[in-house]
């Protein structure tokens, strides 16, 4: 018979932190660069042929790439269970508006942006399908946030939150709208585009 479970023992006191994700991958040198360009995240350790740890602060590496000569193409990733995303974030609005119009300029664009409430989010996707979200948080403050998200029932309403057109976004701020106007509108679906994404699903890429 198992133990009856001790409660306050069911996880480590110090609890391990996020450090970094791996994937396999069949484009590597294009993978670094285009990881680079969106978050800049640069190599620390480069093999060609092989693999890649890049870092964009003061982590060793927080992605890391390995090529194999047994990986497969994903089949039907979109709808795959597995990873949907990783997660980068600006410290502000401006920023993180700031690089999504230097991304567009360069062709690379979001599948899908969404306000949830605790964060304005543009999704991407790498060349070979995996998302990458790009965020701030709209509290400033990761303790506020967290507590409205455990508390709200708003954001328990509608944890998903609400879709935006991110040129709407921009040109709303060069109208000087300030970040918190903005946020509200677009939660109040007033930045909506012209055709919604129909789910959450990465595009497919393969």
């Amino acid at each position: 018979m198992a133990p009856a479970p001790i409660p306050g023992k069911d996880r480590p006191i110090i609890a391990p932190k996020l450090h970094h994700s791996t994937f396999l991958t069949l484009k590597l040198d294009e993978m670094v660069l285009w990881y680079q360009k969106v978050a800049g995240l640069t190599p620390v350790h480069y093999a060609p042929g092989e693999a890649a740890w890049l870092t964009n602060d003061e982590a060793n590496h927080r992605i890391a790439l390995v090529t194999h000569p047994e990986t497969k193409a994903p089949v039907d990733k979109p709808t795959s269970a597995g990873l949907h995303h990783t997660a980068f974030e600006y410290d502000g609005f401006d920023p993180w508006v700031d690089n999504y119009v230097r991304l567009r300029e360069d062709g690379i664009v979001p599948f899908m942006c969404l306000d949830h409430g605790i964060t304005m989010s543009m999704y991407y996707a790498d060349p070979e399908g995996n998302g990458v979200e790009i965020q701030f948080d709209t509290f400033g403050d990761w303790n506020r946030s967290k507590e409205w998200m455990w508390a709200s029932l708003e954001f328990a309403s509608n944890p998903i939150g609400a879709w935006f057109d991110p040129d709407r976004i921009v040109r709303a701020r060069e109208e000087g709208l300030p970040m918190e106007e903005i946020h509200a509108r677009a939660r109040a679906g007033e930045y909506q585009p012209e055709k919604p994404p129909a789910s959450i699903l990465l595009p497919e890429v393969y």
